[in-house]
């Protein structure tokens, strides 16, 4: 069982470092209607006709919805690691724990980025663009930060559960 539980945060871990990445690196955050065409937008860059260019300006929620996102790849990456490691050494290891906290603490990074993201989109670009809406790597960030709250609540009941089970006693019989 104990295994199970960390293997099972392992796992859902591992999905929410992809999910986060793909999150992070793409241009899909949210698509719109500019000048008659189509137009997509991500933390990165924004895309017009098919042209991606960088974002000029520096703006204060793009740089923490950027910075918070990233902090919650590494923070997976690092959660991720700590439970692979457990397994080398038995899930007692402290690194269980480790990794648990690591992992619920990326989710709560990446639902700040996000809660930055949407607040900023619906009260400024939903009364500038009329025809908008989230995209699909939006979506998919919402999806990582549920993987990522769950591996680490996965990790942290394995480490809850080995703790509360008796050490089996090495005394000699005579």
């Amino acid at each position: 069982m104990l295994y199970t539980l960390a293997g099972g945060g392992t796992l859902c871990g591992v999905a929410a470092l992809v999910l986060l990445i793909v999150s992070t690196a793409t241009d899909f955050w949210m698509q719109y209607r500019y000048s008659g065409s189509s137009a997509n937008q991500g933390l990165w860059r924004f895309c017009i006709n098919n042209k991606c260019h960088a974002h000029t300006i520096t703006v204060a929620f793009w740089d923490a919805t950027r910075a918070f996102m990233l902090l919650a790849v590494l923070c997976c990456f690092a959660g991720v690691v700590l439970g692979l490691s457990a397994f080398t050494n038995g899930t007692k290891n402290r690194r269980v724990r480790t990794g648990g906290i690591a992992l619920v603490l990326s989710a709560f990074l990446a639902l700040l980025a996000l809660a930055i993201y949407t607040g900023v989109t619906v009260t400024f670009f939903g009364k500038r663009f009329l025809d908008w809406r989230f995209s699909w790597s939006f979506i998919i960030g919402w999806v990582a930060i549920i993987l990522a709250f769950a591996a680490g609540v996965f990790q942290l009941c394995a480490y809850r559960q080995n703790t509360a089970e008796p050490a089996p006693s090495n005394v000699p019989e005579s």
